[in-house]
Order: C-alpha cells, then structure tokens, then sequence
C-alpha cells in the first residue's frame, strides 16, 4: 500500500509538538528542495561560509533532518522520489528528464549506459499533493518541476492547487536579459508572469 512517508513523518512530529502545546490546528508543511545543496551549505547545518539567516529561523521553529540522504544525484528521480515516497526505479523517473543518454547511448566518458527514464511523473502516481489535499490542505508549488514535458504533467494535474513556475524546463531557455526566458524578466515561463524590467528570476 502506498504511503507518503515524508508527509505523514512531517506532520506527526509537527502535531506532537502542537499536541504538547496544547495547539490542535494541524500544522503547516512546508518541503524545501534545492537541488546541489551540499549539507553543510545552510547556516543552520554547521555553515560559516555561506550566510541563511531566514532558512535558520524556519529550521530553529520546526523540525531538522540530519540523518537522510536523496534518493538520486539528479534533479528529477528525487523530487519523484519525494513526491511518491518511492524509489526512482518504481516510479521510472530514473535520470534528469530528458536524461544525458536518452538515446541509449552512453558518451565515451560513460561506463555505463543507464536504465531507459520515464519521460513525466505518471498520473496514476499518488502524490504528497494529493494525499495533502485528501487531508483538506491547500496545496502551492513553486520553481523547478521537471517532471513531465508537456502540461498535462505539470504541478496542477499533479495535485498542486497554485503552480508558480513549475513547468517543462529544468532551468530558465536562456541566459541574458532578452526575449529568450533568461534568468531575468521576460521569463517566457508560461506559468509565471513576468516582472518589471530588470526583475531577477528568484525574486520573482
């Protein structure tokens, strides 16, 4: 039987530390995902280099993993993986969608040529989104998706009530401050609306 692992870990721990205070709302649950995060990069995980005051304070009020590890070294399997509660091979979201060798054909540098990955996150997957709102959350997703290219796949069929950003691409389609969906506003993201000129993609 599936079960969202991570959802029902967050909200335990959360509503027994309400539960002890007294408080019955249920708790809000927040899941931030950086991908290339090292974990020693934020302040709150031992960093004296890199400066995170706000992720400091969101981890000193609720709760800090500091014994797991992802899934994948890839972007796509492990927000499948996180999403599902499953590994990369379950869902077949098992390389960065499209993949390096989406050919089958590993490059001279390769040694091995990868399993086949599954272009999208299936919509027989159940995901956290949805069993969230089962459980009468309001669910919003925002940033990098790439977990299906076309829409039918993106975050909304996916569970998520708000999308803001999520799409196809992994990244921004270009690099300067023009028509080509830069790192800077026109973002030419079609579930994001674009900013003043100028504006910057993580402000956005």
């Amino acid at each position: 039987m599936w079960k969202p692992v991570l959802l029902l870990l967050l909200v335990a721990l959360t509503a027994a530390r309400a539960g002890a205070q007294g408080n019955t709302r249920a708790p809000n649950v927040i899941v931030l995902l950086a991908d290339d995060l090292g974990w020693k990069d934020l302040g709150c995980y031992g960093s004296s280099f890199y400066e995170t005051p706000n992720l400091d304070r969101l981890a000193a009020a609720g709760t800090r993993f500091t014994q797991a590890y992802a899934t994948s070294p890839v972007c796509s399997p492990t927000r499948a993986s996180i999403l599902t509660g499953k590994y990369p091979v379950r869902t077949g979201v098992t390389d960065w969608i499209r993949g390096r060798q989406e050919a089958g054909v590993a490059r001279p540098f390769e040694k091995l040529v990868a399993q086949q990955t599954a272009y999208q996150l299936a919509l027989e997957e159940k995901t956290l989104a949805e069993t969230a709102r089962e459980q009468g959350y309001q669910t919003f997703f925002a940033g990098k998706w790439h977990l299906g290219e076309e829409e039918a796949y993106w975050p909304a069929a996916q569970g998520f009530q708000v999308n803001k950003g999520g799409w196809s691409n992994g990244a921004p389609t270009g690099r300067i401050n023009d028509s080509t969906g830069g790192f800077f506003t026109p973002y030419a993201n079609p579930t994001l609306t674009d900013g003043p000129a100028g504006e910057y993609l993580t402000d956005r």
